[in-house]
């Protein structure tokens, strides 16, 4: 089973992009950011949760992230892999995702880091909210927030996946069609 690691700030076109790498290369999208929207969704406690610290541009607890995604990998069958989107944003997670797939002798495959500047971040969840409703993606100060908060928590993950030789880095610069090619030539080593 490969395990693959989309990795970018937001609004990098990780969702975009993942489309077609789940097709082309038979994977199972996992999005944190979709798995929360369905329990926010659905109304669950851990949707209602979820909810209150999305909109203050917080994180949601590890625990409870990484629940969700153990139990994708264990219900989903028939792919070649799985595409983490949005998973691991932190060192710890890095190191429970490590501890999840070693319970079945697994490991991270590869990490694919789509980069864009800030400023480009701002404008594209802006656009983002404007198209898809997101309230979310709708305050500019929240994406501020969010931006920082990538770059506190989430960014020391590419030293961590160097380290282990895994990381791969992706210029988000260009049509989506030319970044997809660009990750294409990633991941078709794997």
């Amino acid at each position: 089973m490969k395990y693959f690691i989309l990795f970018g700030p937001p609004g990098a076109g990780k969702g975009t992009q993942a489309t077609a790498m789940v097709e082309k290369y038979n994977l199972h999208h996992i999005s944190t950011g979709d798995l929360l929207r369905k329990e926010i969704k659905a109304g669950t406690e851990l949707g209602i949760k979820a909810k209150t610290l999305i909109e203050a541009g917080c994180l949601v607890p590890d625990e409870v992230v990484e629940g969700m995604i153990e139990s994708e990998f264990k219900s989903v069958k028939g792919v070649e892999g799985f595409l983490l989107d949005g998973f691991p944003r932190t060192i710890a997670q890095a190191e429970a995702l490590d501890q999840i797939l070693a319970k079945t002798e697994e490991e991270v495959t590869a990490v694919v880091s789509i980069m864009i500047p800030d400023q480009m971040i701002i404008d594209r969840i802006s656009h983002r909210a404007a198209i898809e409703g997101r309230a979310d993606d709708a305050n500019v100060d929240i994406i501020k927030n969010r931006i920082a908060t990538y770059h506190s928590q989430t960014e020391p993950e590419i030293e961590y996946y160097k380290a282990a030789g895994k990381y791969n880095e992706v210029d988000g610069i260009g049509t989506i069609d030319e970044v997809r090619e660009r990750i294409a030539d990633v991941m078709d080593k794997f």
